[in-house]
Parts: C-alpha cells; sequence; structure tokens
C-alpha cells in the first residue's frame, strides 16, 4: 500500500468515526415513546399529549403516547424503569409512581428515586368538591358538619395510591373528624356519583372539579394550598378556615429510566421548557385549570424529593397497610 493510498484509508476512517459520532450524539434520531401509567382521557393524558404533539413538530421525529395502566400506576412506571436509558422512553406521572406508591405496594418493583428527572410539566391544586345538596356554604360550617356526625359521611377517591385518598386522611388527621371512604376507578366516575348525590365528597383536583362548580352542578368549597387558586380566586384555601398545614398539590412530572444521559434530560428539559413558553401551549394549558411548569433537572429532582418526603411521612403516620 502507497503511501498516499494509508493516507486516503486513514482519512476514510477518521470520517467514519465522525460519522459514527453525530449520529450518536444527534437527539433524537428516531421516535421517542413516552407511557402514561393512566386510562387515556384524563387530565395528565390531555397534558401530556399537548407536549408531544408539540415535542414531534420540534424534533422532526414521532413521539408516541403509550397508556400502559394497572397497579395505580406501578406497571407503567416499572415498564420504564426497566427500558434502555437511551433516551427514547420517557415516564410521564401524577406523584404516586414518582413519590410514594413503593410505601404502599408490595410488589413493586422498581426505585422511584433512581428516575432521572427531566422537569415537571405542570400542577395544580387539590381542592374539597362536595354534593351541591349539602348544606354548608362554608368549609366552617361543613367542618361543624362532620363533627357532629362522626362516620356519616362518606368520601370518594380513585384508591389509596392517588393523592385524592391521601388529602382525604391528612385532612382527617388535621381536623379530627371521622369519614367513610368509598374507591372509585378513577376521578370521573367519582365525580358523576358526586354530582348524582351517591357520595359527599371527593378531594379532586381544580381540572376537572371546576366546571362541575362553576355550572353550579356541585360546589368546591376549599382549595388544599397556601394561597388562593387564581384558577378560581373567590374559593377559600383550609389555611385560611383555620385548618393548618394542609397543602396538597397534584403535579405531573416527565422522567428518564435509571442511568440515562443527564445531557439528554437536559436536552429534552430545554426543548419542553420551550413548549411551555409558547403562547397558545400556556393557553390550551390554562384551559384545562392548570399552571404550567418548568424549571430544571435539579429543581424537578428537588421538588421531587420534597413530595416524596411529605406523602411518605403521612403514610408512615397513618400506617396504612400495603396493598
Amino acid at each position: 500500500m502507497t503511501a498516499v493510498m494509508r493516507i486516503l484509508v486513514g482519512l476514510a476512517f477518521v470520517f467514519c468515526l465522525t460519522s459514527v459520532a453525530r449520529a450518536q450524539g444527534a437527539y433524537p434520531n428516531r421516535s421517542v415513546r413516552i407511557v402514561i401509567p393512566f386510562p387515556a382521557g384524563a387530565a395528565l393524558d390531555g397534558l401530556t399529549r399537548i407536549i408531544a404533539e408539540q415535542l414531534q413538530g420540534l424534533w422532526g421525529q414521532g413521539v408516541v403516547v403509550e397508556n400502559v395502566v394497572g397497579g395505580g400506576g406501578n406497571v407503567g412506571a416499572d415498564r420504564v424503569f426497566r427500558a434502555d436509558p437511551d433516551g427514547y422512553t420517557l415516564l410521564a406521572a401524577p406523584p404516586g409512581p414518582l413519590s410514594f406508591n413503593n410505601f404502599l405496594f408490595k410488589d413493586t418493583r422498581y426505585d422511584p428515586t433512581t428516575f432521572v428527572p427531566v422537569t415537571l410539566m405542570a400542577s395544580v391544586p387539590n381542592a374539597l368538591i362536595i354534593r351541591k345538596t349539602i348544606d354548608a356554604p362554608l368549609i366552617t360550617d361543613f367542618l361543624a358538619l362532620l363533627r357532629a356526625n362522626p362516620g356519616k359521611f362518606n368520601y370518594a377517591s380513585q384508591g389509596v395510591s392517588s393523592t385524592g385518598y391521601l388529602t382525604a386522611r391528612l385532612f382527617e388527621q388535621r381536623t379530627g373528624v371521622s369519614m367513610v371512604h368509598v374507591p372509585y376507578r378513577g376521578a370521573a366516575p367519582a365525580l358523576t356519583d358526586i354530582v348524582a348525590g351517591h357520595v359527599d365528597m371527593f378531594f379532586d383536583t381544580l381540572t376537572t372539579s371546576l366546571p362541575l362548580h362553576r355550572g353550579n352542578q356541585a360546589r368546591v368549597i376549599g382549595v388544599a394550598d397556601i394561597e388562593r387558586s387564581q384558577l378560581q380566586p373567590d374559593i377559600p384555601t383550609f389555611h385560611e378556615a383555620g385548618v393548618k398545614d394542609l397543602r396538597s398539590i397534584t403535579w405531573f412530572g416527565l422522567v428518564l429510566p435509571p442511568k440515562s444521559s443527564e445531557a439528554i434530560a437536559r436536552k429534552i428539559n430545554g426543548d419542553v421548557a420551550t413548549i411551555l413558553l409558547r403562547p397558545e401551549v400556556a393557553e390550551r394549558i390554562k384551559e384545562m385549570n392548570m399552571t404550567p411548569g418548568g424549571g430544571t433537572p435539579a429543581q424537578a429532582a428537588q421538588f421531587f424529593r420534597v413530595q416524596t418526603q411529605m406523602w411518605t411521612t403521612l403514610i408512615k403516620s397513618l400506617n396504612l397497610e400495603l396493598q
């Protein structure tokens, strides 16, 4: 082989290596999958599909949303936990699978603390919605009614892995009232029974309860947050009514499998942040009665840790039996 040929072969080899490096470094260069561990049609599903649609346009690659349901969100979360950490599978989830399901279920096979945080997509306060036939216009009136009738009022929830259930238990703990739990397979059937008068109350997100409140089909009497919600500022907080330390929000996080690249997490984070700042996207999220998220991956990780500490402290204090 002549010297010239050796140079040409060497240059070709360097070119191949550079091309491979570029191909590996370009993200994404194929379809991305976002797993939602709950059924289609809920608030998380709508939010995730808005972001997926925008990411697809931004990336020029397919972004597929897949609903993998079961086990209070554990089936979908476990699937992402065991996925290749290559950046092409993500989990979009509410607090349960990311914060406290491993304290509630015996067969949880994943460690939520090892997911790689990407971003907080959005959040919404939880609030107490009651059937409209209950004669209690104010939170203080309703509390007096509950205290005068221990164990006679019931509350709906989406099951023990929901913030709705845990908020009701926190409410009992903070106020000393006693209520009866009625589990449902989701917020929609629970709200249907609130409107029909078959169940008394439900700690629900403002996303799904405000339309019923505004339509005079049921009444939201208190928000479980420190400040009143800008979505409906005329509704007081529990803090105002003397129920201290009752703060409960539903939030929706986006994470990658354990050991995923932090560079890819930052890339997705930046692109989602760009999307959330688009006026048309912000308006669509506002129409869903949510507050857009944002922040860095490190800020998302810190937020997840704080929320995990809050809910797990409550779970341990209640001595809840593992499911």
